[in-house]
């Protein structure tokens, strides 16, 4: 006999079916057509200097070298050389606004966009910005261009398919297919990484191509590879479209991106720190340093703040929060949301513009100073000393530094591990200011007598203040 089975038994099974499991498509030819029109090729050129001529070096008659100096050190060295290189972009307006990467049309002399149809135009740079690498260009075409739209990156879920559109290696236009295979990847490229990860193959000559969702929404923009080879193993990462589509607004509008600021150093919340400030959490973007005069200052904030909400949005890291403050419109008054000595205080703060980023003071090697062993803290692993005019001029530390200097650091100690080093300025030892090293010690021994597992430091280096949670053995 066979099975029977009710028309509402049939219901009830469709009803429980989840409702997230989309089908894999049959085929992405339907959605390519209509795509890769909006796809262009991007050629670029560069003039470089030529460097001063060298002396021909002295060979033997007929020397089969003397042929392969003349050509690079002869008299057609010194002529200018051009470079060449290639990426992709994609049309974004009708009037031919074309979206690609910072990187592909950086320190060009020319630059060149190519259509599907084979139409060739010369392009000028709207705007670009180098800490999100995105750029906007312009070219002039005879009639209205095809054009992609942005979709919302947010939406896009870990194992949904991507459609991948560019000209790789320059071969020509080429699509691939993947998946959408992480979020908010940090790869250390800048502040504001948050990058979609997929293994749809992209390899050197994608840049700047779209990232396309299985709608047809640009989602990301393709930036970057991990590759050991130089081609594709399945690791790409793409600028979301929600970072992107601000960014390129603002280039648009104003031709530089013009983000928020409010005037903070933060770093991230380690269990060390959380245990030493009392915290109950270590998500959230903790407060080390905040900037006089700035937006914070005004508000109210102060070093040992842990923020874990701004303008509504949850600051899960400290990586989060620089996002969310880049994005807020310039002038606008938000709530910032702080864990203060464990209770929480709601402020309000008003956005100002980002201006220049504070340059790098990278650290000169300095000869040590004589160590002066600290019995008490030998199981930290450091030494400490008076901060006098002598080891102010040494260390180079401003007159309006107050602590206790760190004059050398055990290799291997807790504080070998944190990186610290011969001229940081401890300032606090759990929350209190310290002037001597008998009252860093101090500090450290009633820690560890309350049977805490690490001591929290607050220390100033090259004028930045930073949080570090050493462990006590």
């Amino acid at each position: 006999m066979r099975p029977f089975i009710s028309l509402f038994a049939i219901l009830a099974l469709l009803v429980a079916a989840p409702a997230w499991a989309r089908p894999a498509p049959d085929s992405f030819a339907d959605l390519v057509i209509k795509l890769l029109p909006t796809v262009v090729n991007i050629s670029t050129s560069q003039t470089l200097k030529a460097p001063p001529p060298s002396a021909m070096p002295q060979l033997p008659p007929g020397s089969p070298l003397e042929d392969l100096f003349k050509n690079f050190l002869g008299p057609n060295s010194n002529r200018p050389r051009h470079v060449t290189s290639l990426g992709s972009g994609f049309i974004i307006d009708p009037s031919g606004y074309v979206v690609t990467n910072n990187h592909v049309i950086e320190d060009s002399d020319q630059i060149t966009v190519s259509l599907q149809d084979g139409t060739s135009m010369p392009a000028r740079v709207v705007g670009r910005d180098p800490k999100t690498d995105l750029a906007l260009l312009k070219v002039t075409p005879k009639k209205p261009l095809p054009s992609a739209h942005f979709g919302n990156s947010d939406d896009a879920r870990i194992g949904d398919w991507v459609v991948a559109i560019g000209d790789p290696f320059g071969i020509g236009s080429t699509v691939t297919a993947g998946i959408v295979s992480a979020r908010n990847r940090n790869i250390n490229s800048g502040d504001y990484d948050d990058f979609i990860q997929t293994d749809a193959p992209i390899n050197r000559g994608n840049s700047g191509g779209p990232l396309f969702d299985v709608d047809g929404n640009v989602i990301g923009i393709n930036s970057q590879i991990y590759t050991p080879t130089g081609g594709s193993v399945g690791i790409g990462f793409a600028i979301p479209s929600n970072l992107a589509r601000q960014v390129v607004g603002q280039l648009r509008q104003f031709g530089v991106a013009r983000r928020g600021w409010i005037g903070v150093r933060i770093q991230q919340v380690t269990a060390e720190i959380a245990e030493g400030l009392n915290l109950p959490t270590t998500q959230g973007a903790l407060v080390a340093g905040v900037t006089g005069g700035g937006p914070a200052a005004k508000a109210g904030l102060s070093n040992g703040d842990l923020v874990v909400s701004f303008d509504g949005k949850p600051v899960k890291d400290d990586r989060a929060l620089p996002r969310i403050v880049a994005d807020t419109p310039i002038g606008k008054t938000v709530n910032i949301d702080v864990l203060r000595k464990s209770r929480k205080q709601t402020l309000k703060i008003t956005v100002q513009r980002l201006a220049d980023d504070k340059p790098d003071r990278p650290g000169k090697a300095l000869p040590p100073p004589a160590v002066k062993n600290q019995s008490k803290l030998a199981q930290l692993g450091l030494s400490l000393g008076v901060l006098d005019g002598a080891a102010r001029g040494k260390f180079k530390i401003a007159p309006a530094v107050q602590g206790v200097v760190v004059t050398s650091v055990e290799a291997g100690s807790p504080a070998g591990e944190k990186n610290l080093r011969s001229g940081d300025v401890i300032v606090e030892v759990g929350g209190q200011a310290v002037k001597t090293a008998d009252d860093v010690a101090k500090r450290v021994d009633a820690d560890a007598k309350a049977g805490k597992k690490s001591v929290l430091l607050l220390v100033n280096r090259d004028g930045d203040l930073q949080y570090l949670g050493l462990r006590l053995n």
